[in-house]
């Protein structure tokens, strides 16, 4: 119709504006997304306007229809942009097209929008402790620690399928309106499922208390009513299991904290108990990772902990979330501080060992890491390809 009305009109159009045209031509036309078909009439119709034009102007607005033609076939012909794709092959095909740059703006939780590929601006930080958190109107049901105290896993799912409602309708809501900004988006970081072992932590209230089986079966309930039937075509929201590992306090000494010298069993039937049997009997979607060190390092920078523990012995699949801002903890005076000054080497060694998205500001040194050598593009693509294809799940790119 654009095509058509706009041919009508330049039989009237006079030379000077010719060139004006032009340009708010390719604009108007390039703004559409989709251009379904022209029937042959449409075509035989435009023709006859062309024989209608002198040759000058019929020659330079070919050359206008068939830029805007490319522009139409180029933006339809990426596979990521087919939603009958899954999500995993659409992630990959939308790697391919990122620069390095582009890439690791993507690992940061205010992820922004790249315009040109059709990304979006999201925020990661969501928050659904004991209902739509920090989000304006919302149910709010009792503190997690009071929750327990039911022993009723069964209502506890309602509960959070409840929660998980409004987070979903709080971020249509905010998408139509314009952009769903901070605690209005779809992943959430909750549950908690930290062992309550010492009252001097500050945030025992967030958990299931210290016993490692309740928090189990209500850290699954949280879990499963969060997310839904991840069976469908779309995910309703993706949950987060917190904080990956060893970490129950005290709040004061998270930042310089090392957990070492604590027995397998101890480790195995009280830190890890919950964070193994979920992952083995949820489809959870993420993990965030500790303040704390454990043996020595930083739990974002413990490979053992992310990569041998996490994916290779448990089989998880998912993305890894740093703590905010605990990366900087790696080079902070004050803190863990293992390279001192020195984000480069610490957002290295996090992505190495298997983070995948930053609470905070360290990854954009990962340019200057993968241009250093210290650490390989294949790193960054891996982390990537995980983000992309939680976002497909979620229809948040469609």
């Amino acid at each position: 119709v654009i095509l058509r009305l706009t041919l009508y009109s330049l039989e009237d159009m006079v030379s000077y504006r010719i060139s004006m045209f032009m340009v708010s031509f390719i604009r108007s036309v390039s703004s559409i997304r989709r251009l379904r078909f022209l029937s042959v009439a449409n075509l035989l119709e435009i023709i006859a306007i062309f024989e209608k034009i002198n040759d000058t102007m019929r020659r330079i607005i070919s050359i206008c229809v068939a830029l805007c033609a490319t522009t139409f076939l180029f933006a339809q012909s990426y596979p990521y942009q087919n939603p009958d794709l899954d999500p995993q092959a659409r992630a990959e095909d939308l790697l391919k097209r990122l620069t390095l740059d582009q890439k690791v703006a993507l690992m940061n939780y205010r992820s922004p929008a790249i315009p040109e590929l059709g990304i979006r601006a999201y925020n990661w930080w969501n928050e659904a402790l004991h209902g739509s958190a920090r989000n304006g109107l919302a149910t709010v049901f009792p503190q997690a620690v009071g929750m327990a105290a039911s022993w009723n896993d069964g209502l506890l799912q309602q509960v959070y399928d409840v929660a998980s409602t409004e987070q979903r309708i709080k971020f249509n809501m905010a998408r139509r309106e314009g952009e769903a900004t901070q605690y209005r988006g779809l992943t959430v970081w909750t549950p908690n499922i930290n062992i309550f072992r010492d009252p001097r932590w500050g945030r025992g209230q967030e958990t299931y208390g210290e016993d490692p089986f309740l928090t189990t079966a209500m850290g699954r309930a949280a879990v499963n009513g969060l997310q839904g039937d991840t069976d469908l075509k779309y995910d309703k929201l993706h949950a987060c299991l917190k904080h990956f590992a060893v970490h129950s306090g005290p709040e004061y000494e998270r930042h310089v904290f090392n957990a070492e010298n604590i027995s397998w069993r101890d480790l195995y039937e009280t830190y890890l108990f919950a964070f193994e049997r979920l992952v083995k009997t949820t489809d959870v979607k993420e993990v965030m990772c500790a303040y704390n060190a454990y043996e020595g390092l930083p739990c974002c920078g413990s490979d053992k902990l992310l990569i041998k523990i996490l994916r290779e012995q448990w089989g998880y699949q998912g993305l890894v979330v740093t703590d905010c801002w605990a990366v900087a903890d790696f080079y902070r005076e004050g803190h863990h501080n293992i390279f001192p000054n020195d984000p480069v080497a610490s957002t290295a060694l996090s992505v190495r060992s298997g983070a995948d998205l930053e609470c905070g500001n360290s990854f954009p040194a990962l340019v200057e890491a993968v241009k250093s050598g210290k650490l390989p593009e294949s790193e960054i693509d891996r982390a990537v390809v995980r983000l992309l294809k939680a976002r497909f799940e979620l229809g948040e790119m469609d």
